[in-house]
């Protein structure tokens, strides 16, 4: 069985919506370099994407913006979309950065032309617009996916800054949104990274 299988609604539109509800299945088989906090796998993008869209419909109070939170949760929950085509990049892999723009570019245009013009353009600009982070809705949503693997790494000994030999410098940078507009979590942050430092889980 597969997406050979699906039968025609008769209705082009309404296929083109199931068919991509289908093959957004995909998004449970990228996995990322965080793991679970119980350790037994790595999380997957879908996973991910669901988290960061939960934590934004709790942490508005600490933003220093106003944010239309049912636009950041939309971004979060399509930021990742792409990584069905191009893969995930891991935050710590300087070489992976490079070209990252571009796979991903390449990526949304196979992917939402998949969907109406409409739906595909609607998706497609939240999307843009995450990526870009000039707005309070899109810095919001970055701030939760910079906070989310973040605290997986509080809670798994280090995992992803063990792997990536992530510096202080490199986690400072990867968290500058939350700097800037999260300062009492950023506080909390700070105080994880020297933890990880005098762990030994942050390379210095």
């Amino acid at each position: 069985m597969g997406i050979e299988d699906f039968i025609s609604s008769e209705d082009d539109r309404l296929d083109k919506l199931l068919k991509f509800t289908a093959e957004i299945d995909k998004m449970t088989s990228v996995l990322r370099r965080t793991v679970l906090l119980d350790k037994s796998r790595r999380e997957n993008d879908a996973e991910h994407s669901w988290h960061i869209a939960v934590m934004a419909l709790m942490f508005e109070e600490y933003y220093d913006g106003k944010v239309d939170i049912g636009r950041a949760v939309s971004m979060c929950v399509v930021h990742d979309l792409v990584e069905i085509y191009a893969g995930d990049t891991f935050a710590f892999d300087k070489k992976g950065n490079i070209d990252k723009n571009e796979r991903e570019s390449k990526a949304a245009d196979m992917l939402f032309s998949q969907l109406p013009e409409d739906i595909g353009s609607m998706i497609r600009s939240l999307w843009e617009e995450f990526d870009a982070m000039e707005t309070d809705d899109a810095i919001y949503a970055a701030c939760m996916d910079r906070i989310q693997p973040l605290l997986h790494n509080t809670l798994t000994d280090g995992h992803t800054w063990v792997l990536g030999n992530a510096t202080r410098e490199d986690i400072e940078k990867r968290e500058e949104p939350v700097r800037e507009h999260m300062p009492k979590v950023y506080e909390w942050i700070e105080r994880n990274i020297e933890n990880g430092i005098n762990k030994g889980w942050i390379a210095g």
